[in-house]
């Protein structure tokens, strides 16, 4: 059996990660949740949907509660989540810092205790909001700490890949990809703000109409 383990936020790129892990011959898939004092839970019931429908071997949820110091607006009750600006050159106060380096650290931990040596991440840094943690410098930097730090890596000599297909893929592109895979796009929520529905103008819902637009694709999550 081929194994790898997929970080599932229950989003556009990382529901689509897991169908191309899937395609790849990775038959048991391990999915790798967090929750870490986002202001709502869509995303982690859009996790638990792609992963049923995806027939995961292990879905783990697990808590991180980076909500405990200040600054992040998806995180601090004191911030507002802004509504989006595409042209925007600063970094984004949704920006949760460090958050990928913390969850390919627990996703390395995991892998150890597994014996797993194939983790997908789904980054880019093509179309992404100033996240200095989407860079293929860091994934690559992350991915030879993560071998010197671990008993698969360093003392069995198994190196860990940290696989980050849409590095430099546009999200459109990633969009036709998973609709060539047969991704269920309903499933998931990309929205930074909670609700019953996408509110469609934060940064996140900007990038997601964007991809879709340019992909030709309707997006099922947007009711006409």
């Amino acid at each position: 059996m081929k194994k790898a383990i997929v970080l599932l936020s229950g989003g556009l790129d990382s529901t689509t990660a897991l169908y191309l892990a899937k395609s790849q011959g990775f038959d048991e898939l391990y999915a790798l949740t967090f929750e870490y004092g986002q202001k709502h839970d869509q995303e982690i019931k859009a996790s638990c949907d792609v992963a049923k429908a995806v027939g995961v071997k292990e879905h783990k949820i697990v808590k991180l509660m980076l909500n405990q110091w200040d600054g992040c607006s998806l995180t601090d009750e004191h911030l507002e989540i802004k509504d989006g600006d595409l042209n925007r050159s600063d970094i984004p106060d949704t920006y949760v810092p460090a958050r990928n380096m913390v969850f390919l650290s627990v996703a390395a931990s995991y892998a150890d205790a597994l014996d797993i040596t194939d983790i997908f991440i789904g980054v880019s840094e093509v179309d992404y909001s100033g996240y200095v943690d989407c860079r293929e410098e860091f994934i690559r930097s992350m991915e030879a700490t993560i071998n010197l730090g671990t008993v698969l890596g360093a003392e069995k000599k198994r190196h860990i890949t940290l696989h980050a297909p849409f590095m430099h893929m546009t999200k459109a592109d990633e969009v036709r990809l998973g609709a060539s895979l047969g991704v269920d796009y309903s499933l998931t929520w990309t929205c930074y703000r909670g609700g019953d529905k996408p509110c469609g103008t934060c940064d996140s819902c900007l990038l997601r109409a964007k991809a879709f637009a340019e992909a030709g694709i309707d997006d099922p999550t947007v009711k006409p």
